[in-house]
């Protein structure tokens, strides 16, 4: 595996099995995260279905995965700023990993940038373990009725803080 900085991100290359894979972190604030993936979408010349964006989600429970072969923005600034620079084009898969949402009148910023609680740590670990075979499986055998079995249920009980 290699890393390097290229076009706002820290990029890493490798391989799942035997297909070649780059994986970029986006360097920049969430809002303007497109701008990265534009622009490395555009130098490798990756098809949109070859783009997997994987991101939070504070429309789904904490822990909860949902994976998807397309989609809208729904209120995600970071996903909107990717379609803008993908030129609008929303054709390409995204694995989305709850976070919650604030709890009562909580500033959401302030609730982003909180460290999580210890059940809600295990919660973020076990969805991380099962999002990584998610990956594997999607590049190895692309979206299939099996790969639904990541979308997963809620299997934890939520209670408010």
């Amino acid at each position: 595996m290699m890393t390097s900085w290229l076009y706002l991100s820290l990029i890493s290359t490798g391989a799942i099995e035997e297909v070649p894979i780059l994986l970029a972190k986006p360097q920049t604030y969430m809002n303007f995260s497109g701008e990265a993936v534009g622009s490395l979408a555009a130098h490798y010349q990756v098809p949109l279905r070859h783009i997997l964006l994987i991101y939070d989600e504070m429309a789904l429970p904490n822990g909860v995965l949902r994976l998807q072969p397309k989609g809208g923005q729904g209120y995600h600034n970071g996903v909107k700023s990717v379609m803008g620079n993908l030129d609008g084009r929303r054709n390409f898969p995204r694995l989305s990993i709850g976070i919650g949402h604030p709890p009562g009148n909580m500033d959401m910023k302030a609730f982003l940038l909180q460290k999580f609680s210890p059940s809600e740590r295990k919660q973020i670990d076990e969805a991380l373990e099962q999002g990584s075979e998610a990956v594997k499986t999607l590049v190895l055998s692309g979206f299939s009725e099996g790969i639904s079995r990541f979308n997963l249920v809620q299997k934890y009980k939520f209670h408010k803080v």
